[in-house]
């Protein structure tokens, strides 16, 4: 065998000569110098490391050995550390990856790193890479943390259905069936049948061909045809991968199914008008107040599952809180109030709230240095679970937070797209960053390393004052981006389908990320440019978009179906100060005043639907019988009729109210007439 001498020498000088050693030199091998024995693995790691490089030291030891112990086989980091996890100076670089290894371990054996921080919040990553597959990760969160893995390649074919990515609550419509495959084999991945269904009956299947999903990485997967659910309610989404390049046969089929529980709610409608036609009055209902420790509310938005979330500015130095509303506005209601112990720096002076897909929220900073230093400055938005016991509770590393991505100081708003994108309006560098927190590093933690920043510049944005908003929403139907510019007293809106990725910003990043970019020859539109004096907050649902006024407490109308958008009414409330604004539930007026420390619910006398609003209540589709043999019924107002299969093709195109399909092979299909889909079964 071949020794590192090096390694050896520092293991002497460490432990006092308590190891085992052979002429001198410690007895392990060292796969960097030639090919490991047969039994034997090469197993090397990937670390990463945080903002504080120096607290980490761990080693690497045979399963249920002590840290420091003679049967130490590798070790890293600052020694000064060491195991009883000493503050101390030197060691590893901040932000920094570290190759270690690679050693040759017994095969099937089980092996444990023994990981340590000086500081006690964690921070460090290991990869472990067994035969250059990185089979384990891990990521430390605290002072003293042991990792178990065991030294064995992975199969020839294993694919898993990572995740499924529709999210849990979706508003009636149109829903996209998706989620992630990720290739846990040694073998790329060419081809793959890829299958959902809806409590229990198959309604899509996908055959995927000229893929390249290499070993250990992830695909995004979305079905061509979307689902349309017949009513509200609950419902049982399973997602499976089959027939793996041709091969029906899977290692591990035990991972081949996720499933998850679809809770299907409905749309908010447009009434709009009915906040500004002739001879309507309206109530306005204190929802919560400085009593219920609403402080200086800067922005509120509504979770999927009903409840109203009040984000408060707070001070710089003790950072933000929210106000969790449930059931809000009913005899019912109760709220919450938390506030994270690190809200220092990770919630400091927020200026907006966005709700994600049920399950997490992210919050736009309007502080320039959330260290609150002197040096540059260093903040951007942050990612939160839903969860009151996670939110807000200790997690024995850096508060509770999810995420956190440091490129957008003085940031005046925030917008959820999907997954864990969001888009902010970053008043420091005037220009729109779109994040993607990626996988969030879990609570209290601190890899960002799969953060996605990109920058869209060259807009003229300007700001009024770090004091008020810049909101931003996030039109997922026509993907337009709308957002107040307060300083030009103008509101724009951004096609996120259009520009191309370009060049390096000429900011920032001050950390390692996967992306950090400018997006080039991206459209943009001025949508009001006259009539606002002090514009913050912003809602759109249809062709109906609002807009607060904070210096005198207008909510202003508008109609967004032309550009420029025309001004159709305006609602005074007399009070300044007015921020955040949502059309909320039963599309209902809800707003914040930040100077008032209140959250109000306007309730019209009349509701008075707006035009697309009634066009769009239209009849269902109804077909019998289902499943069909041979001919089926479909009633509901229909016109010209056409039936995809699974895949999406169209298979039929007719007209009238039956349809023939005996020429169909069994199966599922779907039924489209004008924006109405349903589903059948050809037996």
């Amino acid at each position: 065998m071949i020794y590192d001498l090096q390694a050896v020498n520092h293991k002497i000088e460490t432990y006092m000569k308590s190891m085992l050693f052979t002429t001198g030199l410690l007895v392990l091998s060292f796969a960097s110098f030639g090919q490991c024995e047969e039994g034997e693995s090469s197993v090397s790691f990937e670390i990463t490391t945080d903002n504080w490089g120096y607290e980490v030291y761990w080693e690497l030891t045979p399963a249920g050995e002590s840290c420091g112990g003679p049967e130490t086989l590798a070790w890293g980091g600052n020694s000064s550390v060491g195991c009883n996890a000493s503050n101390a100076g030197g060691g590893y670089g901040n932000n920094t990856t570290i190759n270690e290894g690679p050693w040759c371990l017994t095969s099937g054996e089980t092996y444990t790193i023994l990981s340590r921080d000086s500081y006690g919040d964690g921070g460090a990553g290991f990869t472990v890479n067994v035969e250059t597959f990185p089979m384990f990760e891990f990521h430390a969160s605290s002072n003293s943390e042991t990792f178990f893995f065991e030294v064995n390649t992975p199969p020839e074919l294993d694919g898993e259905l990572h995740e499924i990515t529709t999210p849990s609550t979706v508003y009636m419509g149109a829903v996209s069936i998706s989620g992630e495959v990720k290739n846990l084999g040694s073998t790329t991945i060419e081809s793959m049948n890829v299958n959902y269904s809806i409590d229990g009956v198959t309604m899509g299947s996908t055959n995927m061909s000229g893929l390249n999903i290499a070993p250990f990485t992830l695909m995004e997967y979305s079905h061509p045809v979307n689902w349309y659910p017949p009513a509200e309610g609950s419902y049982e989404l399973e997602l499976w991968i089959t027939n793996i390049n041709d091969n029906w046969f899977d290692s591990v089929p035990s991972n081949d199914m996720a499933s998850k529980t679809v809770n299907v709610i409905s749309s908010i409608p447009d009434i709009t008008p009915s906040y500004y036609s002739n001879g309507n009055t309206f109530s306005y209902i204190e929802i919560v107040n400085s009593s219920d420790q609403v402080f200086s509310p800067m922005d509120i938005d509504f979770q999927l599952n009903g409840d109203l979330w009040v984000i408060n500015l707070g001070t710089e130095n003790s950072g933000g809180s929210t106000v969790r509303v449930t059931n809000p506005g009913s005899s019912g209601q109760t709220d919450l109030w938390q506030q994270d112990g690190n809200a220092w720096h990770f919630m400091s002076l927020p200026s907006g709230i966005a709700m994600g897909n049920g399950d997490s929220f992210a919050i736009s900073p309007s502080v320039f240095d959330a260290n609150h230093g002197n040096g540059e400055p260093f903040t951007g938005p942050s990612l939160w679970s839903t969860d009151p016991d996670v939110y807000a509770q200790p997690s024995g590393g850096n508060g509770s937070h999810l995420d956190m991505l440091h490129e957008s100081p003085l940031s005046l708003g925030i917008a959820f797209e999907s997954g864990n994108s969001y888009w902010v309006y970053d008043s420091f560098n005037n220009d729109i960053a779109k994040y993607n927190f990626s996988t969030d590093h879990g609570p209290g933690n601190s890899d960002h390393g799969d953060g996605e920043i990109t920058r869209y510049q060259g807009m003229g944005l300007d700001a009024i004052n770090s004091g008020i908003a810049c909101h931003l929403e996030f039109d997922s139907e026509r993907r337009w981006l709308y957002f107040v510019d307060g300083g030009n007293q103008r509101i724009l809106r951004l096609d996120v389908t259009t520009g191309y990725i370009g060049g390096n910003p000429n900011w920032g990043p001050h950390e390692g990320l996967a992306l950090y970019k400018k997006v080039e020859g991206f459209t943009w539109e001025e949508v009001v440019v006259s009539g606002l004096v002090e514009p913050a907050g912003i809602d759109v649902v249809g062709n109906s978009m609002v807009v607060t006024d904070h210096s005198n407490g207008d909510v202003v109308f508008y109609d967004i179906s032309s550009m420029p958008a025309v001004e159709v009414g305006r609602l005074e409330t007399g009070e300044p100060g007015i921020m955040g604004v949502v059309l909320g539930p039963q599309g209902r007026l809800w707003y914040c005043n930040k100077d008032l420390n209140k959250v109000v619910l306007v309730e019209p006398s009349n509701v008075v639907m707006s035009v697309d609003a009634v066009t769009n209540q239209i009849e269902p589709l109804v077909v019998y019988p289902n499943p069909a043999h041979d001919v089926i019924t479909v009633e509901g107002n229909v016109g010209t009729i056409v039936v995809f299969d699974i895949n999406g093709k169209e298979v039929i195109r007719d007209f009238g109210s039956r349809i023939n399909v005996s020429g169909l092979s069994k199966g599922t299909y779907f039924i489209e007439a004008g924006l109405r889909k349903v589903a059948f079964i050809k037996e």
